[in-house]
């Protein structure tokens, strides 16, 4: 097939989106398709409409390319593209409101309290109580870009800053003790399948950037050893946020599991990492599906919606 393969972009996940891209069309040369590379900008965004592809994959992170937009310019170009529609990612992106559907589906999450540029931060300060540790991020930024765990209110308020320098909203969360796990989630609206649920074991104190991407900054264990009710209410957690968000074709939702109680839910990726060291790919070479192959799935998934939006009553 003719294959567009969208990376780079201009978020603060520019680096991993990069080698995304790269691992992305490695597989599809491998595989003998026709790969249109573009590094995508939004002042090339009419690019987008002189494209001659049958299908695009998306491999941009965060902002613009995760957020729905780079979705809706495709949308608008009639081309097929991998991943989550427009409302879904733009939802998932949205920390803050993505968890509100999580809790109506009954997925448990932590406290938090949102901060809004323009809002009263000394009165959501004073909602948040003085609880710490907690966690202070940007409410639409990934990678851990910007994130802080604060210690005392100091720390709160250097979090805030910080994190208000990559956007206009901050979430302000209850810090939870627990394992980190994360379950990949693929398959056709209304049949989705959870992956094996893989236990990320960080090399620094918490999960932070580097133990994401760089070689060897984290373990990945999977399938997690976690006992079999655990396990199975990850899997069917991390399907049903999928499918409460909208989501298509594929995602990847993080939890973290404390010793005792239920685990928590952190964010639902609708375009997760797929470089080499990206937890997406271990959890399907775990049931037997190689990269390429699974490139491949993402392209059937996204051009099998794309004919059923264009036969709606089939």
């Amino acid at each position: 097939m003719k294959v567009a393969v969208l990376y780079g972009g201009t978020s603060g996940e520019r680096e991993v989106s990069l080698n995304s891209g790269k691992s992305i069309m490695e597989a599809l040369n491998s595989k003998g398709h026709e790969v249109t590379a573009v590094d995508f900008h939004p002042d090339q965004a009419h690019e987008l409409f002189q494209l001659d592809v049958d299908v695009a994959v998306i491999a941009l992170h965060g902002k613009i390319g995760e957020d729905g937009r780079v979705q809706a310019l495709l949308e608008l170009a009639d081309i097929p593209y991998t991943g989550s529609g427009v409302l879904a990612s733009a939802l998932a992106m949205d920390k803050a409101r993505s968890k509100v559907h999580f809790d109506k589906a009954g997925i448990t999450i932590a406290r938090d309290v949102l901060l809004e540029r323009g809002a009263d931060i000394e009165a959501k300060i004073a909602e948040w109580d003085g609880q710490f540790p907690c966690v202070v991020k940007p409410a639409q930024e990934g990678s851990s870009n910007g994130l802080t765990i604060a210690q005392d209110e100091k720390m709160l308020r250097e979090g805030i800053a910080k994190a208000f320098e990559a956007d206009d909203a901050v979430l302000v969360e209850q810090f939870i003790k627990g394992r980190e796990v994360t379950v990949p989630v693929v398959g056709h609206k209304g049949a989705e399948k959870a992956l094996p649920v893989i236990e990320i074991i960080p090399k620094n104190a918490f999960y932070d950037y580097e133990s994401k991407y760089a070689i060897g900054g984290s373990e990945h264990i999977c399938p997690a050893e976690l006992d079999e009710a655990t396990t199975e209410k990850l899997q069917e957690w991390a399907v049903k946020a999928h499918q409460v968000l909208g989501c298509a074709g594929y995602s990847r939702s993080d939890f973290l599991v404390p010793e005792s109680g239920n685990p928590v839910i952190l964010e639902t990726n609708t375009l997760p990492g797929m470089t080499s060291t990206s937890l997406f790919p271990d959890g399907a070479r775990a049931v037997g599906i190689e990269y390429p192959e699974l490139v491949e799935y993402f392209m059937e998934l996204a051009i099998e919606r794309h004919r059923q939006t264009k036969q709606p009553n089939q």
